[in-house]
């Protein structure tokens, strides 16, 4: 229905018409009492022949005939097929006779004989002494004499070297100097020290209140006058109960005002007599989020004990 603003249901939701309903008139039929495979309780089923167990018959097996591996094979006797083998590998060999060692294997009697070998010693694994040069006995070593007790402080000819010469030198050669040095540098000034008149000094003076002007008079002090008494308000501070008792002035006077009519304006129609309503501008209707269009939950025959266990 069109409400107030002139807008209809359809319009508000976002939808240019309602959409179909396709199930008027149906059955109400209970999600429990709705069988499993409802196709499976009619029309004709398949009905199969029952199980085959395996017997002396062909009636347990696929195949309507037995097929046999080795039908139509002549009979084969193994020894006879091992004789004929031995007798065409004997046709192979040189001579008339089998091939027979010389002697029996010999075994070594112990460690570093060559007995029993094919190619008997070898000359590299000999234990045969090379031949060494003559021996040249090295020289003589380094003759050094003994370390020298002591540490060094006060005690002469420690080092390897010869001792440092003494030399003589004055105690106080360095005050000395500086000395000349200073004597040297007054000779060559000429006159005292350059002194100005205008040399810094803290403030411009050792004490920086001081002026050679003479004070001026003292100014006199106005006379106080003495309080007679003191100020005292008529009344403490009124607070504004609903009214202008905690103000300056008086609460106003009221004034009439006359009751007037307001003209109401005129409404827009067009020629059918129909109020103008502009056009909508673009319409939304409810959207399901991402999370709802993914995730169902229902409750059904394994979770109705638990509600808050719901099947996704």
């Amino acid at each position: 229905m069109p409400s107030e603003t002139g807008k209809t249901d359809m319009e508000r939701i976002g939808l240019f018409s309602e959409m179909e309903y396709i199930t008027i008139g149906d059955k109400y039929v209970s999600q429990f009492n709705r069988p499993f495979n409802e196709a499976a309780s009619k029309s004709k089923q398949m009905l199969p022949g029952g199980n085959k167990e395996k017997s002396a018959t062909q009636a347990g097996y696929f195949d309507p005939v037995f097929g046999r591996i080795f039908e139509g094979e002549s009979y084969l006797n193994p020894v006879q097929l091992r004789r004929r083998y031995r007798m065409a590998e004997a046709k192979k060999n040189l001579g008339s006779k089998a091939f027979l060692p010389s002697n029996g294997d010999k075994f070594p009697c112990g460690v570093g004989t060559y007995y029993g070998t094919i190619g008997g010693p070898c000359p590299y694994f000999s234990a045969q002494i090379k031949d060494k040069p003559p021996y040249v006995q090295p020289g003589k070593n380094l003759y050094t004499n003994p370390g020298k007790k002591g540490t060094g402080y006060g005690y002469p000819n420690l080092t390897i070297g010869k001792p440092y010469p003494h030399s003589v030198e004055l105690y106080d050669i360095g005050r000395i100097n500086m000395k000349k040095t200073s004597e040297e540098h007054h000779r060559l000034m000429k006159g005292g020290p350059f002194k100005l008149n205008l040399y810094p000094r803290e403030y411009f003076d050792m004490n920086p209140y001081h002026d050679d002007k003479p004070l001026p008079p003292p100014k006199k002090q106005p006379t106080l006058k003495p309080i007679q008494q003191a100020f005292k308000p008529s009344s403490p501070g009124k607070k504004p109960g609903g009214m202008k008792a905690g103000t300056f002035d008086p609460y106003p006077s009221h004034s009439t005002d006359p009751y007037i009519i307001k003209v109401p304006k005129p409404i827009t129609t067009n020629k059918q007599g129909q109020v103008f309503h502009p056009n909508p501008g673009t319409k939304s209707r409810p959207v399901r989020s991402i999370m709802t269009s993914n995730i169902e939950k229902s409750l059904n025959v394994t979770n109705y004990t638990n509600p808050r266990v719901m099947s996704y």
